[in-house]
């Protein structure tokens, strides 16, 4: 090559470019253009050192980002020309250690079609692998121990790769090329079938079909998988499914379903089972591979106690190489539940999960790849056409967002007690961690603080400060108040309107309606039914519901006619259905003792389920809320005017009693009943609204918070708003339920000191 054509850059990739295939993708290209140079993982970057042709090093830098791995996510390429080198070839170089601050952590991926069809090809030396993967699929921050992602910093580093696995290691024209979880059934992980009174099996083949077998035989196994292990047991048998019920004490509760991957598209078993719409199934194939609430369809030879009270399932297709085989060879739908202590995280080591759940499964399926951390599935809702995070799970978390701003210093960000999530934020980024559970558990506390340790050290962040919830008697802010940290403290209604606005980029004042069942508020009530003007670090409640006295308070949530209770004391009234003797209760309320005040929509959702006798007691959080939004009437119904009024704060309250003589009217089916229910909060919501724009001109509505995960209530408001000239907005990436808290906490106490 003539000096004069002759030119060499050095360029920076920055992004998530790593664990998704990039330096492959760049060496493959590279060799292509008939390029020299050299490729390398630097900290939470890719560096590239390429020099030939001018015209091809054109062509190389735009197809940089054109052609770039479908899992990759470039926030820039900067390249400057620097002098030839004597090179002869293109070579993927040793990684860098140093500063991780600008590392972008990959989620686990599911199994590509790629893998799926080697997996599934007899003449392949992976056919029927049950940990086949390659550079664009398969686990990632499950198995990271530390960065930059290659293979010694991953719990693969205990399987040394063999000749054949080397070869494709190395092999630029392989998929699999220096694809760090790369293995092969000769140096790979393996799977081991347990089940007491019997052998231990140690062979993959054998233990897949002996895994098979006992769930043939309607047996109940804890299946180790990418991110946790899952309770697998027939979901077509309503005593396999009672079993497992009754062996978890979780008597109610939905529980998921795992469908067969079947057809051309995969979604042959989806039609059989649900009436999952063009969104939904395209959400169910996405490479999230979430869990999707979808509507059930009537008839099915499912368990009916699959998810009894409720009209939708939460489905999900395979999306590793296991799943898949098991599917495959069960050839019907599999419950596939969490396998956990309810409420706390997904289980990971073998160990523990045949010590704490050896009352609950039969056998079990192990398998020796270490899962470093947990992560539990991800679910979502489709709401009023958008697919709503419900949960942050695997494929999607740890989750990293930019920030309008850059922070002055690290802040570590720490939830609220039911959902979990903490949230780590630095310069301008802020990360989510997956779903952690709810934290009244040794165990929840545990992951909680791994989690803090983890995600510090893994982007080499030092954190000296952090945030919590202000209610002092959750379990994250007792911890920050022990952590040594300086502590910032954010109302819990505060950080939703904050998550909401700083998800859509709002700056402009709006109005953000934070719906829930419980949050500690400004005036030391229990909120739950606000309305938010303002914007993050400056906000005004100028919205809510006439409040009631909780009997028993933290009680209420766990037995609706506690607030059923509630309401009649409240305007005088005694409750004839109440399913239980009262006197004492009412001793103590009228004293106001153990009662406090609440103005939430999320206990207004309970007394209405307790009032029409659907649910009196919850057997799980949002029960009584779920039963009745599935209750509801598919035909309009009529609503009721709430009476609004000003209180002294000028504070707009709606007035909940008029509701009070319906929900027992038992000349209405309970169908008419819920739907006028819900009907009436919705234009409750919107008459709020106007009378706030009357008095301050025009602004954008938000909704958030756990109410309005409710499919029926959400979507009457939003149409109801738009009709009204308000536009408005949910969640869409960060969950509205408590899980978005932490981040709201970051943007909060960010906006609080700008303002300032």
């Amino acid at each position: 090559m003539s000096p004069i054509n002759l030119d060499a850059r050095f360029i920076k990739v920055t992004g998530r470019v790593q664990g998704v295939g990039f330096r492959p993708f760049v060496s493959r290209l590279a060799q292509q253009l008939q390029l020299c140079g050299w490729v390398r993982n630097h900290a939470g970057n890719v560096e590239i050192c390429v020099q030939g042709a001018i015209e091809q090093l054109l062509i190389f830098e735009q197809q940089l980002h054109s052609l770039a791995p479908p899992l990759a996510k470039l926030d820039a390429i900067n390249s400057h020309h620097i002098k030839p080198l004597i090179l002869d070839s293109f070579t993927i170089e040793s990684s860098i250690y140093g500063d991780n601050s600008q590392a972008h952590l990959a989620p686990d991926y599911f199994m590509c079609a790629d893998c799926l069809a080697e997996m599934s090809d007899i003449t392949q030396r992976r056919y029927r692998y049950p940990f086949i993967n390659c550079t664009q699929c398969g686990p990632r921050y499950t198995l990271i121990e530390r960065l930059p992602y290659d293979r010694a910093n991953t719990s693969m580093a205990d399987f040394p790769l063999c000749s054949d696995c080397r070869n494709d290691y190395e092999n630029p024209l392989d998929r699999r090329y220096h694809a760090q979880a790369l293995a092969c059934a000769v140096c790979g992980p393996t799977l081991s079938f347990r089940q007491s009174g019997h052998a231990d099996i140690n062979d993959n083949e054998t233990a897949l079909t002996a895994a098979v077998t006992a769930l043939q035989s309607g047996l109940i196994i804890a299946v180790k998988g990418i991110g946790g292990y899952h309770l697998l047991c027939s979901a077509t048998s309503e005593v396999a499914v009672t079993t497992l019920r009754q062996r978890k004490h979780r008597l109610l509760k939905p529980l998921a379903v795992m469908l067969p991957w079947s057809g051309e598209d995969g979604l042959d078993a989806v039609r059989r089972y649900t009436e999952a719409t063009a969104f939904e199934s395209k959400l169910l194939t996405d490479p999230l591979r979430a869990i999707v609430l979808v509507k059930k369809r009537l008839s099915t030879d499912l368990a009916e106690i699959i998810a009894p009270g409720m009209t939708e399932l939460g489905v999900m297709l395979p999306y590793s190489p296991l799943h898949h085989l098991l599917l495959a060879a069960y050839a019907a739908p599999l419950i596939a539940t969490s396998a956990n202590i309810s409420g706390e995280p997904v289980l990971t080591d073998a160990e523990q999960v045949e010590t704490r759940l050896s009352v609950v499964a039969d056998a079990f399926l192990h398998h020796n790849r270490a899962i470093l951390r947990p992560a539990d599935d991800s679910v979502f809702r489709v709401i009023a056409g958008n697919a709503q995070p419900i949960r942050l799970g695997r494929g999607c978390a740890p989750l990293e967002l930019k920030l309008p701003f850059s922070l002055p210093s690290p802040l570590l960000a720490l939830g609220g007690q039911m959902k979990n999530t903490i949230a780590l934020a630095w310069g301008n980024r802020v990360v989510i961690s997956p779903h952690l559970g709810d934290m009244g558990s040794p165990r929840s506390q545990q992951v909680f603080e791994q989690t803090i340790t983890d995600l510090t050290q893994l982007y080499g962040v030092t954190v000296d400060r952090c945030v919590c919830d202000a209610h002092p008697d959750y379990s994250a802010s007792r911890w920050a108040e022990r952590s040594g940290l300086a502590v910032h403290k954010v109302f819990h209604h505060h950080a939703h309107a904050s998550a909401l606005a700083a998800e859509h980029q709002h700056t402009e004042p709006m109005l953000v309606f934070t719906w829930d069942g419980t949050g500690f508020g400004e005036d030391g009530t229990l909120w739950g039914g606000e309305g938010l003007f303002g914007v993050p670090g400056s906000w005004q409640r100028v919205s809510s519901f006439r409040s009631f006295r909780l009997p028993g308070a933290e009680q209420a949530t766990r037995e609706p006619w506690r607030s059923a209770l509630a309401l009649c004391w409240e305007i005088g009234e005694d409750w004839l259905d109440c399913p239980t003797e009262t006197h004492l209760l009412k001793l103590a309320w009228q004293k106001q003792l153990n009662s406090p005040l609440s103005s939430s929509v999320g206990r207004l959702f309970d007394a209405a389920a307790a009032l029409t006798g659907l649910v009196h007691y919850a057997d799980f959080e949002g029960h009584a809320a779920m039963w009745l939004e599935a209750a509801s009437s598919d035909f309009p119904q009529p609503s009721i005017a709430l009476p609004l009024s000003r209180n002294a704060q000028h504070c707009w309250l709606s007035d909940w009693q008029p509701l009070f003589t319906l929900l027992q009217d038992k000349t209405l089916s309970l169908g008419a009943r819920s739907a006028c229910f819900h009907a009436s909060l919705a234009i409750a919501l919107v008459e709020q609204a106007k009378h706030i724009r009357d008095e301050r001109g025009s602004f954008i509505v938000g909704l958030s918070g756990g109410v309005f995960q409710n499919k029926r209530l959400t979507e009457l408001t939003m149409s109801l708003l738009q009709q009204t000239g308000f536009n408005v907005y949910v969640s869409e990436r960060i969950p509205g339920n408590d899980a978005g808290l932490s981040f709201g906490q970051i943007i909060e106490v960010a906006m609080s000191s700008i303002s300032k």
